[in-house]
């Protein structure tokens, strides 16, 4: 009967490891199958973000961290500026590593259908156009569309557009800005340039006579270089744009609802006061600023 009693115990014991295996075995399947794995690995997902690292002040590259820079992967530089400060919010916010990738303008929303990168937060308008091929989150920042000339210039003192008949002027490629120099009267429109950088230089060596660009990198502009002067016209007098025009959302593949619609409460937790002060922020802190 003692012998019994022992092989009794015996075998409840096993019965009882076994059960436990099993549930930790169903435990474990159920995490992989869930889609849990950070947890297991103990790493975050990442957030590759596309920018041009070339457009204060939204973004551009630097040579180290300072002020907080994110390092631009596959080099030994930096990226900084108002989108990398709202990416790292956002990122934090949602629970992601950040990861900046450089790329050039126009290969920004192939780059997204592709997933090459997950978003580009890079000062992009959402256009029809675009809609075409990518989504956008919501809004992120709204940037009304002026002229930039320099001190020199004829047109320096202008009040409206129609004082600006005649001038020499250019843009950046595939942007809003570039299709709204139109809207000068006899307009001399040069063939855009690829980035802003290329602008100015064009501005401040006499090529051209007049920018159309936006707000922040019309303030970004004139904050490095004495000699440029900002067009501000009043309301009715100056470019003609739609609202689409300065609304500037994050570019995401149109697959990615679930990316989307993180990011978008994530935005929501960020005040219109708080980006003001992102932008002042990244005006001061930009290269030719110092």
């Amino acid at each position: 009967m003692k012998m019994t009693k022992r092989i009794i115990a015996a075998v409840l014991c096993t019965v009882m490891l076994i059960t436990s295996m099993a549930a930790c075995s169903k435990k474990a399947a159920n995490s992989s199958a869930s889609g849990n794995s950070e947890n297991a690995s103990g790493a975050k997902p990442v957030l590759k973000v596309g920018m041009e690292c070339a457009y204060a002040p939204y973004n551009w590259t630097q040579s180290d961290n300072k002020n907080g820079a994110v390092p631009i992967a596959g080099s030994g530089e930096f990226a900084f500026g108002y989108d990398v400060i709202m990416a790292k919010k956002i990122a934090e916010k949602i629970g992601y590593d950040l990861e900046i990738v450089k790329t050039e303008w126009d290969g920004l929303p192939p780059a997204v259908v592709s997933g090459k990168i997950d978003v580009a937060i890079a000062g992009m308008s959402v256009t029809e156009e675009r809609l075409k091929t990518v989504d956008f989150t919501d809004v992120y920042y709204n940037a009304d569309i002026l002229a930039l000339t320099t001190k020199a210039s004829p047109f320096a003192s202008a009040a409206s557009l129609e004082d600006l008949k005649g001038a020499v002027c250019t843009s950046q490629l595939n942007t809003v800005w570039y299709d709204l120099l139109k809207q000068v009267p006899d307009a001399k429109i040069q063939p855009a340039l690829e980035n802003v950088p290329a602008m100015i230089v064009a501005l401040t060596s006499g090529k051209i006579q007049l920018v159309c660009t936006d707000r922040p990198t019309a303030m970004a502009a004139v904050y490095s270089n004495p000699d440029l002067v900002m067009l501000d016209f009043a309301e009715g007098k100056g470019f003609n744009a739609n609202p689409e025009d300065i609304k500037i959302g994050i570019a995401i593949s149109k697959k990615n609802t679930d990316l989307k619609a993180k990011i978008n409460e994530a935005l929501k937790t960020i005040s219109e006061d708080d980006r003001a002060k992102m932008m002042e922020e990244a005006i001061k802190a930009q290269p030719l600023a110092k």
